[in-house]
Order: structure tokens, then C-alpha cells, then sequence
């Protein structure tokens, strides 16, 4: 009977946790008609005329009149955004104004696993920098260590990404010569724009992790698990650090979706071929249709991992874990 009684739980479980996640889902759907709409309109407010940038100077008021006629841009901008939104929700992200080959959507796509890749690897260096540096800071409180660390956490939040990348450039790749200074040829010519790109988050998630760490070990279970004869390794790596998870999941979502939107300026600074290289062209040439659907994609990508982090809170945290039962 018991046995039966927590297979009904289970599944309840599961099914509020199914109903949560259908509701974030459709949550978005404003969020994304909310970007679209802001977006949208920077772009029309910003000086630059598509049709101008896109045709060259000497050419007719006719010839003109008729490109913008053609793309839709003589339309009013209510009925622009509509169509636009419509499409977007259809599948249908439009064709670029710079005369690529093949819709947005293709041309994103393709270079999007260049830019997930970067992500990826810059993450993976500030999971495997930020947790120990963090842990062991709080645990060696007020020695060497911790201050060697809160010194390097400090730098590489007051540094700017694109000003850590031109250094990196300038050492290993034209003093040193160990690191191609552009492009994705090869596999070393991930490290330099990974490393500028995810110093700054490790520096953000190292300064988390120490801060949560020193409050969980100064708990008073932490202090009961230690008078029954525990060690205190054991004590850190049973009780403390998955306890201190909470925050630091939190800044490593906001990190992963700052990671992908950082990659507008690593990839221009590296002339990395991704999606962000990508849209600041996009930017310069005016090309409203290639703008758009970079923001909606990265509106999608942070929307869904914040989801998941979210969805990590109820395996970490039994009390999270327990709303949906």
C-alpha cells in the first residue's frame, strides 16, 4: 500500500513539474513579441537607410522607391511588426536585405554551431576555474589563497571582454605566436576567444561560490556534523557544497546566457564566423531581417536555460523539489 501510494506521488510530481515547464514554454511567446517589438522599433529609429546601404549612392529615387516597395519597408511599421511576428511564429524569419542566398533562418543556422561552440568551451573553462577557486577561498579563508583569488575575481570583473581579448592578442598570438590571432581554422583557435570570453564569468561565479560557501560553513549543522567525529573534508564535500549550489546555479544560468550574447563582441574582436560577428554586420549594413532573428534566437537560448536552471534547482534542493509533489 505504501509502495502504491508512492507511485501516485511520483507521478503527481512529474506532472506538476510537466505543467510547470508547458507554462514556462508558453510564457514564450510575450517574451519574444516583447523583443521583437523593442527591437523593431531601435531599428527603425536608428539613422541609415536599408535601401540606400544595400543599392549604393547613385542610384534613381525610383530604384529606391521600388526596393523598399519590394522588401515591405514602405508599409507602416504596425503592419511591418505584425507580419514580421506572424512569420517568425509560422517558421518564417525572412530574407536578408543584403542579398544572401537562402532565408535567415538557413544562414543563422549555419553559423550557429560556431557560436555554441565558443559558448560551450568558455563555459566549461569557468565551471572547472570558478567552483574550486570559490570553494577553496572559503574554505582557506584570509590566507594567500584567498586573497590571490578575490585579486583575480576582482580584475575580471572590472574588465572588459573586448579589452581581455586585444591582450590575449597581443601576447600569445602575435608576441608569442601560440594561438592563431583569427578566424576557426583549427582547434587552438578556440583557447584565446574562450578564455576572454569566459574570464569575466568565472571571475562573476568564483566571487558567488566563495560568498555562498562561507555561509553554509558557518551554519550550525555544519557545526553538529563536526562534533560527531566527521572530517572536515568529509563535512565540505557532504554537506557543504551542494548546499551552497543554490546561488551559484543562479549565476551560472545568467553566465551561460551572458556567454552567448558576449560572443557578439569575442567574435568580432577574433573574427570568429558566428552569429554575433554575424548580426554586428547585420547592424552596420542596416539588414533588419538578419538582426531580428539573431535576437530571437538568443531571446530562445536564454529563455530555454533559464528554464533548465531552473528545473537544476528541484535536483539540488529537496524543498524545491517538493513543491511540485
Amino acid at each position: 500500500m505504501l509502495n502504491a501510494w508512492q507511485s501516485v506521488l511520483a507521478l503527481w510530481a512529474k506532472a506538476g513539474m510537466l505543467r510547470y515547464i508547458i507554462k514556462r514554454l508558453l510564457m514564450l511567446v510575450p517574451v519574444l513579441a516583447g523583443v521583437i517589438l523593442i527591437v523593431y522599433l531601435i531599428l527603425n529609429i536608428a539613422p541609415g537607410d536599408p535601401a540606400r546601404i544595400a543599392l549604393g549612392d547613385e542610384v534613381s529615387a525610383e530604384a529606391l522607391h521600388e526596393w523598399r516597395e519590394y522588401r515591405g519597408l514602405n508599409d507602416p511599421i504596425v503592419v511591418r511588426y505584425f507580419r514580421y511576428l506572424f512569420g517568425v511564429f509560422q517558421g518564417d524569419w525572412g530574407t536578408s536585405f543584403r542579398g544572401v542566398q537562402g532565408p535567415v533562418y538557413d544562414e543563422i543556422m549555419a553559423l550557429f554551431p560556431n557560436t555554441v561552440f565558443l559558448a560551450v568551451v568558455a563555459m566549461l573553462i569557468t565551471i572547472l576555474l570558478a567552483f574550486p577557486i570559490g570553494i577553496f577561498s572559503a574554505v582557506k579563508q584570509n590566507t594567500w589563497f584567498d586573497y590571490i583569488s578575490i585579486f583575480i575575481s576582482l580584475i575580471g570583473v572590472s574588465m572588459p571582454i573586448f579589452w581581455m581579448g586585444m591582450l590575449l592578442l597581443l601576447w600569445f598570438s602575435l608576441g608569442l605566436g601560440w594561438f592563431p590571432s583569427f578566424g576557426a581554422d583549427e582547434l587552438r583557435s578556440v583557447v584565446l576567444p574562450a578564455v576572454s570570453l569566459g574570464f569575466s564569468a568565472m571571475a562573476s561565479m568564483a566571487r558567488i561560490t566563495r560568498s555562498s560557501m562561507l555561509e553554509v560553513i558557518r551554519q550550525d549543522y555544519i557545526r553538529t556534523a563536526r562534533s560527531k567525529g566527521l572530517s572536515y573534508g568529509k563535512v565540505i564535500h557532504k554537506h557543504a557544497i551542494r548546499n551552497s549550489l543554490i546561488p551559484t546555479l543562479t549565476i551560472a544560468g545568467i553566465q551561460i546566457g551572458n556567454l552567448l550574447t558576449g560572443t557578439v563582441i569575442v567574435e568580432q574582436v577574433f573574427s570568429w564566423p558566428g552569429i554575433g560577428r554575424l548580426m554586428i554586420q547585420s547592424i552596420l549594413a542596416r539588414d533588419f531581417p538578419m538582426v531580428l532573428g539573431c535576437m530571437v534566437l538568443f531571446t530562445l537560448v536564454f529563455s530555454i536555460v533559464n528554464l533548465v536552471v531552473d528545473l537544476a534547482y528541484a535536483y539540488v534542493d529537496p524543498r524545491i523539489r517538493a513543491q511540485y509533489s
